[in-house]
């Protein structure tokens, strides 16, 4: 069974390798989903609390880039590198960690399962 949590944030960056518009600093209304399986316990018929997950998410990852220029943070802040470094940051926290889905605009993600 998987549970899956969407998440948003808005940040700005600037691809230092890319020889187009990107190149130059701007921004994008984040969207990506953490997607966590295993299957419910037995007690509280629960993979996990979606409390506990929007805490993590918050803590981890939320309270950090929201608002933030991603540059601060990674080199070469491509959809492919935030979405990776979004897991390595997670899956310590986040037993069952799945994958991870990032939109950069609408219709155009990128997903991570860790390999």
């Amino acid at each position: 069974m998987r549970l899956n949590a969407e998440f948003s944030f808005c940040a700005a960056h600037r691809l230092p390798y890319y020889d187009g518009p990107c190149f130059r600093l701007h921004g994008h209304n984040y969207r990506f989903l953490v997607s966590v399986e295993g299957e419910p316990d037995p007690k509280s018929g629960m993979i996990l609390d979606f409390v506990e997950i929007q805490r993590i998410v918050e803590e981890t990852i939320l309270g950090k880039v929201d608002h933030q220029n991603l540059n601060d943070f990674l080199d070469n802040p491509t959809a492919e590198l935030i979405v990776k470094w979004f897991w390595e940051l997670l899956e310590p926290k986040l037993p069952g960690l799945r994958e991870i889905t990032l939109w950069e605009i609408e219709g155009c993600s990128v997903t991570y399962d860790g390999r």
